[in-house]
């Protein structure tokens, strides 16, 4: 039993993500789309004629872009948890899974043929970015529930974009003639749409579900953000995901700004509703900031795209390019070997301003990630049941505080979201705790290693509201799973891939959901009980509720890491960036009198 820790720990310590050599091989659809020839293609041509870069669309749009190059959206395929998440599942299958996970969150590299899998900073330009502008604004069709296989309109940057307001002030700008712009992709000068086709679905709810809802056609549902919507009072009141999501104030329907919709070489459009595009949510960035948010500014830096991965091996963590760092180096009190393409140091403290900014803007975003949760969930306050020398209980409710859809939502099997209760005597000293983390940073549930190898006790008094994924065994019964592939139960266990391709249902036959999250307008109650003999301090006792929110579970990194990280990250590296994005929304404290409350 106590091999799976030791793998675990190996792991986190030394895998880096050279496994992804070994494994493009085998998860590449066509071995011809993985060529040499095909990946330069990549790197050298930005297929500018096919598929626009945001970095394009900014020269007109710069407060879209802005906010965008922060986005969820925008970190959809540069996530090193996703990219090696889908590899997972794909060699578990067989590869029977095909683009099912990849489609959605790049799917620009998916009408262009890229491989499943690859190192990232090799894709198309325009493929790295994920869900980029031409995601949307290069649709015009009702696709319904389609779970992102998109059929992206192709063409450059003249060629006509969608959006729900139409031509009218894009005419304003063609029809200036002190602007100098042009339509003609032949023609010298700034290029811009030659026309803005109205298309108002995707100012609508269904448009939003065509990705974030993933009912499979054998009725396993994945993900139901819109389905839950879909029956929320919200809905019923006519309020769109776009008035939460995309809004003022990200979470409640708080009305939109006002400005122009483009700046076209300086002439603004007129004043119309502006969307927010940072489409703020509970995921967040575990790359290096010279990768994300995206800035071409930074590219342009490093020499160009092709370069972009010099950023990973400026040690920013150590205080490269400081005032700090700069003068020890001077003075001799430090003496570092840096790579050839840091070794000047004006390179070094320009490039740590850029970094600088780029941790200011993850900053900021993280507190918009805070305010957005601790809109979705409430803390009341906690209410103390029992005082007495028979034991404590007390109870607290967790409540929804949105009415637009569950909470968590979406892959509710990554989202994590518990209670961490801490009981102290008078002395401060501890006497019961539920919710804290093992030395991983795991809660110690079923998936816990340390709880798995009989390490750590369960914590049966947990209050999680992470879904789990149950999957039906070979030879009967039922278990909880990370990833949800059925496992052998035979004394020798081994994977038994299905033999039925997955790519249409997603998911391997005998797997559900246990949906352990909170309906809107809903709560959750949770109750904990001390009993008699742990009452050995002395009172009166206090405890100390939290709240807490991660993206996802420590676990999951483990489960996956077998493939390998990209951007040569360890599985420490993934699961120290995943612990450092931990949030307390809220804190309560209840104080405890031993009177006769219970009896």
């Amino acid at each position: 039993m106590h091999h799976h820790l030791l793998f675990f720990k190996t792991f986190f310590k030394l895998l880096p993500g050279i496994a992804l050599f070994f494994t493009i091989n085998l998860l590449a659809d066509d071995k011809d789309s993985g060529s040499a020839e095909s990946t330069q293609s990549h790197q050298s041509l930005f297929l500018e004629n096919k598929m626009p870069a945001a970095s394009t669309c900014k020269a007109c749009h710069p407060k879209h872009y802005q906010e965008w190059s922060i986005s969820q959206h925008a970190y959809s395929q540069l996530s090193p948890v996703y990219h090696t998440f889908q590899a997972a599942l794909n060699r578990l299958t067989n590869n029977t899974n095909g683009d099912f996970c990849i489609r959605c969150h790049t799917p620009v590299g998916m009408n262009i043929g890229e491989p499943l899998f690859m190192d990232n900073l090799k894709r198309h330009p325009t493929s790295q970015e994920g869900i980029t502008c031409i995601t949307c604004h290069r649709v015009d069709s009702r696709l319904g529930k389609i779970s992102g296989r998109l059929p992206i309109i192709q063409g450059d940057i003249t060629q006509p974009v969608y959006g729900p307001s139409g031509n009218k002030n894009l005419a304003l700008a063609l029809n200036n003639s002190d602007l100098k712009i042009t339509t003609d992709a032949n023609e010298r000068g700034q290029k811009i749409h030659n026309k803005a086709e109205k298309f108002s679905f995707l100012s609508a709810s269904g448009f939003c579900g065509t990705c974030h809802d993933v009912t499979l056609v054998n009725g396993f549902r994945l993900e139901e953000a819109f389905s839950e919507y879909k029956s929320s009072p919200a809905a019923k009141r006519g309020e769109s995901c776009q008035d939460c999501h995309m809004g003022k104030t990200p979470g409640v329907a708080s009305g939109y700004e006002v400005g122009p919709a483009a700046i076209v070489k300086g002439f603004k459009t007129p004043d119309r509703k502006l969307t927010d595009h940072r489409f703020v949510g509970p995921d967040y960035s575990v790359i290096h900031p010279g990768l994300f948010p995206h800035n071409p500014e930074m590219v342009e830096f490093i020499g160009g795209i092709e370069n972009i991965h010099e950023w990973l091996s400026f040690n920013y963590k150590a205080g490269w390019g400081t005032d700090e760092f700069e003068e020890k180096l001077e003075t001799e009190e430090l003496t570092v070997k840096f790579p050839e393409v840091w070794d000047d140091p004006d390179y070094r403290i320009e490039a740590r301003e850029f970094i600088d900014a780029q941790l200011q803007r993850l900053e900021e975003m993280a507190e918009a990630r805070k305010s957005l949760l601790q809109l979705a969930y409430v803390l009341k306050e906690p209410e103390l049941i029992q005082a007495n020398s028979q034991g404590i209980k007390f109870k607290i409710a967790v409540q929804n505080g949105t009415d637009g859809h569950n909470v968590p939502t979406g892959f509710t099997g990554e989202r994590q979201v518990w209670l961490q209760v801490e009981v102290k005597d008078a002395d401060g000293k501890v006497i019961f705790e539920s919710g804290d983390l093992d030395p991983n940073g795991d809660v110690r549930d079923l998936h816990s290693l340390y709880v798995h190898n009989d390490e750590l006790e369960l914590d049966k008094q947990l209050f999680s509201l992470q879904s789990k994924f149950i999957t039906r065994n070979i030879r009967g019964g039922e278990r909880e799973q990370i990833l949800a592939i059925n496992h052998s139960p035979d004394p020798l266990p081994f994977l038994r891939p299905d033999v039925r391709p997955t790519i249409l249902t997603g998911r391997i036959l005998g797997a559900r959901i246990h949906k352990k999250s909170i309906e809107p307008n809903g709560h959750r109650w949770a109750e904990y009980a001390i009993n008699a003999e742990q009452l050995s301090g002395k009172p009166p006792y206090s405890a100390n509720i939290q709240l807490k929110a991660a993206m996802i579970p420590v676990n999951l990194v483990a489960a996956i890491s077998a493939i390998g990280f990209d951007y040569d990250m360890s599985a420490q590296d993934v699961a120290d960036g995943v612990l450092a994005g931990h949030q307390v929304l809220y804190k309560k404290e209840l104080m405890i009198d031993m009177g006769n409350k219970g009896e």
